[in-house]
């Protein structure tokens, strides 16, 4: 029987030790960081800058999967169903987490239950930009103009649901006042129809609108951030201007399927961080507008669930839709 005993204990404890080595060796074969969008946009600009330095800081091979559609909702079911193995990470923006579910009937994922959620990496404000011809010098005079206007300025977005229609949306609410919102399919179309003053005013990200406002070529008269951009140091703030529930930023995260190891998700937490903070990396990130933001993944999952609240009152009050 003794002998029974040793021999179970000892395959236990090879047993145990042969997990541990498994663990260990993460990532062992490539890693999927599955972007549920096309190339060239920002979020995957994310996932490819962070991409070779999670690879110098944990070693293995890890690969960016573009796998676009419905707002990134095809990306995110997909991230969903892989296995929590810490081989398939999923990188976003705000879209999938936090706006799509609300718009659409039925997506195939809970943004709530459905993943572990690492750290957002970054952060962008829009601004409130309109022609460089436009006769508005101030958001005190679009507002002015709103209310003796009601629906008759016009708000360019890159699509219905999009960031920039949302956030006009909100300053609507927020102001008590009317827009009349244009959606098109793509934010260059919209660039163009603003730069040509056939539409009035747009909320941007910063890092599209930089350099047209930069060359004269749009006027910006406000940002949502919480504190004035370096990047555009003369262009107030929506709360120095009294419009505090006006705060917004577009943000890009990378989360997982739910049930990832700990050990995994600290692993991937830390050289994540230590990649945006990078003194290679971060310059460039700041250049283009982007704040760094590397928070933990309580914090994520907490800022998650303020933000899926906040839009969601958005999308309700505002009776938008993704059509």
């Amino acid at each position: 029987m003794k002998k029974l005993l040793t021999a179970l204990a000892a395959a236990a404890l090879g047993l145990g030790l042969a997990s541990s080595a498994l663990a260990q060796a993460w990532p062992a074969k490539p890693v999927t960081l599955l972007v549920p969008f096309p190339p060239g946009g920002s979020t995957d600009m994310i996932a490819r800058t962070l991409g070779p330095k999670l690879q110098e800081k944990l070693g293995g091979t890890f690969v960016v999967d573009n796998k676009g559609g419905a707002g990134g909702t095809v990306g995110a079911a997909a991230a969903k169903r892989a296995a929590p193995d810490g081989y398939t990470i999923f990188v976003s923006s705000l879209g999938p987490f936090v706006i799509g579910p609300h718009l659409m009937k039925e997506v195939a994922y809970d943004p709530l239950k459905d993943f572990d959620y690492i750290t957002v990496a970054v952060q962008a404000p829009n601004v409130l930009a309109v022609p460089a011809s436009s006769p508005h010098k101030s958001v005190a005079e679009v507002i002015a103009f709103h209310k003796a206007n009601p629906g008759k300025m016009s708000f360019a977005s890159s699509g219905n649901g999009s960031s920039d229609h949302l956030t006009a949306e909100l300053f609507w609410q927020e102001t008590g006042t009317t827009g009349l919102h244009i959606p098109y399919k793509g934010g260059g179309p919209a660039m163009s129809d603003l730069l040509g003053a056939q539409v009035d005013a747009t909320f941007m990200n910063i890092n599209t609108g930089l350099p047209n406002i930069k060359a004269g070529k749009l006027r910006a008269l406000a940002i949502t951030s919480a504190k004035r951009s370096p990047l555009l140091p003369d262009v107030p703030t929506m709360e120095e201007l009294g419009y505090k529930g006006v705060t917004v930023y577009s943000w890009q995260a990378f989360a997982a399927p739910k049930g990832l190891p700990a050990d995994i998700k600290a692993k991937l937490h830390d050289a994540l961080v230590a990649g945006l903070n990078d003194p290679v990396v971060k310059p460039k990130l700041l250049e283009l507008g982007f704040e760094i933001v590397g928070n933990t993944p309580e914090q994520f999952t907490a800022f998650q669930a303020a933000e899926f609240a906040r839009w969601k009152k958005v999308i309700a009050v505002g009776k938008i839709t993704a059509d």
